[in-house]
């Protein structure tokens, strides 16, 4: 308010002489204060000074910036006017305008209109830059190839326009053909074309290039630390990320809001909650505490870690809460199965004229399918494009026929896929899948096995799930049949892997994991376990309900083996939190339950969907999972 007061004074005494305007005009565009600069502009007019090629290209910028196209059109009238059409930085202007305002085709006509613009560079590098942004890449590639006919120089700010169109996928070969331009002409030595090399390879994927370009630089500024690591993250590498950002705190580069989010969301991947709290302390040592885009990434790591409590903490004392802080709270409560509360927390975002987009739909949605709550899921999905114009996606769908499947409505779920909108995918018919495999609906299921690798053919997860609906009907041909099917296209199963945290560090398990250093006291601890809880269970288990486990050769799983080393190093008093990647077995799951009444501890398990909350012999699923 201050700086806006002292400009509005510096206004009053300024005379009708342009340049007295014209410094006016960049200070407010450099300052951000888009509308004033526009405003000052009219007063220009109405002063009765004339604006001059000075003058345009802050006005312009000013326009592009809040998205004005009719006034931009209104300005292209007065450059003409006054005769400034010719001048290189207006030309620029002029065309970057119409370019961030989307009118591409109009930067196009301007570029072409005028025979001087196919001479000068930053008139190219201006139209290319505007071709990425509306992802024009073949106009971009096209026009990069006229330059160098035409004999026309490129620097660096031509490559950092054309760079990002080769970072969607599908473009890598063109990105490697640029990345050889720029090594044989020197350009790669800058450094902002070598972050934009490196987050082009991270973006489609190839990580491994991504690496060996960011080990290379010698110079390493922030930007170069940020694309490294939020490229791990993107590709799902949580890991190395972490491995990363402590490598970067060991060198002494400070973090910014950028780098933590990526750190946050792999801690929540994770489950690595004692890094995540770390992180947190140093939000408040920088001054990050209230950056809203931080606050969100706290929400969704806690919960995804299992504070629950701690995430509506950080929720209720956000000052604004945008669509995102509701989407993340509601889909945490959604994760624990507390489907109720997620209904009540997007009640109170609607009432509060928060509008819902896809994903805050896409989460109470899941949540009410984990509590359970299908009318109220069935509403939610009918005014979401009846009430807010949103057209479900594939992923909404996927949610309905797993709610609808959940409670036994197959029939109503297979209508709802035949009556879609959208193409079925893969994660859609692995729903009803998952559905037949809950009510033991083989002919159902062998459907929708049929259509689920047709669309994924590698995807191991949907051939197991099918071979334990083969189980759950005690159907060992079958079992066999999907077994020869994977062998055939050499296909493996993925390991089963749990993570538990204990003193500040992560440990890994695997199924049948013998590779940890208290092996030998984690499977005796285990063996103690077993005894208790089958004298406790008080029958014999049948070969049924510890089919799952013994059939998929693999041994003993791995969240019997997290939660064994548990017991083993923790008090007694703490809560466990355990992260495994795939869906907890039936087997596994009685396991725990009775395990926990047994040593009088809580424990939370995070598996592929949900959370399980178990207490006393009991779990927060009430088996609805």
């Amino acid at each position: 308010m201050a700086m806006k007061t002292k400009l509005y004074h510096k206004l009053q005494s300024t005379t009708t002489k342009n340049p007295q305007w014209n410094t006016l005009l960049r200070e407010l565009a450099n300052k951000s204060l888009f509308t004033n600069a526009l405003s000052v502009y009219l007063q220009m007019l109405r002063s009765g000074a004339f604006p001059n090629a000075f003058t345009f290209p802050f006005a312009l910028k000013s326009c592009a910036a809040v998205s004005l196209p009719t006034t931009g059109k209104q300005l292209h009238c007065h450059i003409i006017k006054t005769g400034c059409l010719l001048e290189p930085f207006v030309q620029t202007s002029l065309i970057s305008m119409y370019c961030k305002c989307s009118l591409i085709d109009n930067a196009r006509k301007v570029f072409d209109e005028n025979p001087q613009s196919r001479k000068l560079t930053v008139c190219y590098n201006a139209l290319l830059s505007g071709y990425a942004l509306n992802s024009r890449v073949k106009d971009a590639v096209v026009l990069f190839c006229e330059m160098r006919e035409l004999g026309v120089e490129i620097n660096g700010v031509t490559m950092l326009g054309l760079v990002p169109v080769c970072g969607v996928p599908g473009n890598l070969g063109l990105g490697m053909c640029v990345h050889s331009f720029c090594v044989k002409f020197g350009l790669d030595m800058d450094s902002s074309i070598g972050n934009c090399l490196l987050t082009m390879y991270v973006k489609t994927g190839e990580i491994d290039c991504g690496r060996k370009l960011f080990n290379e630089n010698p110079r390493k500024g922030l930007i170069t630390w940020n694309a490294m690591i939020n490229g791990y993250a993107q590709n799902g590498l949580a890991n190395n990320v972490l491995e990363l950002y402590e490598e970067m705190e060991s060198k002494g580069v400070c973090p910014d809001p950028l780098t933590l989010v990526g750190v946050l969301s792999s801690c929540a991947h994770l489950g690595a909650l004692s890094v995540g709290r770390k992180v947190e302390r140093k939000m408040e040592d920088f001054g990050f505490g209230s950056n809203p885009f931080l606050n969100n990434a706290l929400i969704n790591m806690y919960a995804r870690c299992g504070n629950l409590t701690k995430a509506r903490d950080i929720f209720d004392g956000m000052p604004v809460k945008s669509v995102v802080s509701w989407t993340a709270i509601i889909g945490g409560y959604g994760m624990h199965g507390q489907g109720e509360v997620a209904v009540e927390l997007f009640d109170e975002m609607i009432r509060s004229r928060i509008r819902p987009d896809g994903t805050a739909f896409l989460s109470v949605l899941s949540a009410c399918s984990h509590a359970g709550l299908t009318n109220k899921g069935l509403n939610y999905f009918g005014v979401m494009e009846r009430k807010y114009g949103l057209r479900p996606g594939a992923e909404h769908y996927s949610c309905m026929v797993d709610l609808l499947g959940r409670a036994g409505r197959l029939k109503e779920a297979r209508e709802l896929i035949e009556s879609m909108q959208v193409k079925p995918d893969g994660a859609l018919w692995g729903a009803l899948l998952g559905a037949c495999k809950i009510h033991r609906n083989v002919e159902l299921a062998e459907l929708a096995f049929e259509r689920v690798i047709e669309l994924e053919p590698t995807n191991t997860g949907y051939y197991v799930l099918f071979s334990n609906v083969y189980t759950e009907a005690g159907n060992l041909e079958g079992i066999l049949r999907v077994r020869t099917m994977m062998r055939e296209r050499k296909l493996k199963k993925d390991p089963g892997c749990s993570y538990v945290e204990s003193k500040e560090r992560v440990h890994l398990f695997f199924a049948g994991d013998r590779n940890h250093p208290q092996t030998n006291e984690i499977y005796k601890k285990l063996d103690e376990l077993e005894n208790l809880v089958k004298d406790l269970d008080g029958s014999k288990k049948n070969d049924h309900e510890r089919r799952e486990e013994y059939l998929d050769s693999m041994g003993v799983h791995s969240e019997k083996l997290a939660v064994a080393f548990s017991l083993l190093n923790t008090k007694k008093e703490t809560e466990i939190v355990i992260i495994k990647n795939l869906r907890i077995c039936r087997d596994c799951h009685l396991f725990i339950k009775l395990v926990s009444k047994i040593v009088y501890r809580q424990f939370v398990v995070r598996d592929a969907t949900r959370f399980h909350h178990f207490k006393n012999g009991f779990c927060s699923c009430k088996e609805y999972w």
